[in-house]
């Protein structure tokens, strides 16, 4: 009997443990199914605000590539604009260059001188030079060819030469024929005529005294005779027979001659009319020559003069620029 009540005991014992835990147990079960279901709930709610973030994410990325796109393509427009803007100033640039070296040739041809072409070219690489484009650069390798074929022609200095022949035409005036001129005969005639009036210091004595008064007289008319005579007569040396076919009063006249070829070089000169100023330079310098005293210093000047005139008065051409013609034209073409 005792052995059953303690079994008894036991049993109830470990079926009111049991009891117990498993009371324990479901207590357990039903907290962790409520944190399962929070936790489920939780994560619903995070799942769905993940997919919202998603949503916003997909919606931002997409609304990004759309103006990446447009911005992708405005940048295409953008650089087809700046090249066609570029190509349309390098165009107008070279189109303007060639304008400006074709006038710059017009005027070369107009006035001789080589300096409307020299500025134009220079002006041209200067322009160049700041726009710096590598295509361009044949063009200036061939303006500088160009410039240094201008620069090495020499041209007539067309001021230098007027001022030259004006002052050999005040030289003409002045410088001595070899023929008396007017001029000089009355400067010759002029200390005798006064000698010959002005009474002299003998016979003033000779018309106080009563006595010497005849012979005083006679004195002075034999001295006038003599200075007379001394004027009818002068021997000159002239080294060219034409010069002895002038007579004095013709001198005038052949200066004016002279200056009106003068006035015709330095004309024909200043009309680039070149051979017609080597004709009259050279008649010039015949007369000056043939008529004029050659041991004067003045006619020594005006011979040099006119001799630096004439190797200098000759036509020089003035080179085409065909090179940066011909680099424009390929510039332009877009080569």
């Amino acid at each position: 009997m005792l052995l059953l009540l303690l079994v008894s005991v036991t049993a109830l014992s470990m079926a009111w443990y049991g009891q117990r835990r498993l009371r324990t147990l479901e207590q357990e079960l039903v907290r962790r199914q409520q944190d399962s279901a929070g936790q489920a709930t939780e994560a619903q709610l995070l799942a769905k605000q993940a997919q919202e973030l998603s949503r916003d994410a997909v919606a931002k990325v997409t609304l990004t590539e759309s103006r990446l796109a447009e911005i992708t393509a405005q940048r295409g427009q953008l650089e087809e604009l700046i090249q066609s803007l570029s190509r349309a100033r390098d165009e107008n640039l070279v189109v303007d260059i060639d304008a400006g070296i074709r006038v710059a040739l017009q005027q070369t041809a107009i006035t001789g001188s080589a300096a409307p072409l020299v500025a134009a070219l220079k002006a041209a690489d200067e322009r160049l030079a700041r726009v710096s484009q590598p295509r361009l650069e044949p063009v200036r390798r061939a303006i500088a060819r160009d410039l240094d074929r201008v620069k090495a022609v020499s041209v007539a200095d067309i001021a230098s030469l007027a001022i030259k022949l004006d002052e050999a035409a005040r030289l003409v005036d002045e410088a001595p024929l070899q023929v008396l001129d007017p001029q000089r005969l009355t400067e010759v005639k002029a200390p005798r005529a006064v000698a010959r009036v002005a009474p002299s210091p003998a016979s003033a004595a000779a018309s106080a005294a009563p006595v010497g008064g005849l012979r005083a007289e006679l004195g002075d008319w034999w001295r006038g005779l003599w200075a007379e005579t001394r004027t009818l007569l002068r021997v000159t040396r002239i080294d060219q027979p034409q010069a002895m076919l002038l007579a004095p009063e013709q001198g005038f006249f052949l200066r004016e001659n002279l200056k009106l070829r003068l006035l015709n070089a330095r004309l024909a000169l200043m009309s680039r009319q070149f051979d017609t100023a080597q004709s009259d330079l050279q008649a010039a310098l015949a007369a000056v020559d043939n008529y004029y005293d050659r041991g004067a210093r003045k006619t020594q000047l005006l011979t040099e003069l006119l001799r630096s005139v004439v190797p200098q008065a000759r036509q020089a051409g003035v080179p085409r620029p065909d090179d940066t013609l011909a680099a424009l034209t390929t510039a332009a073409a877009g080569r």
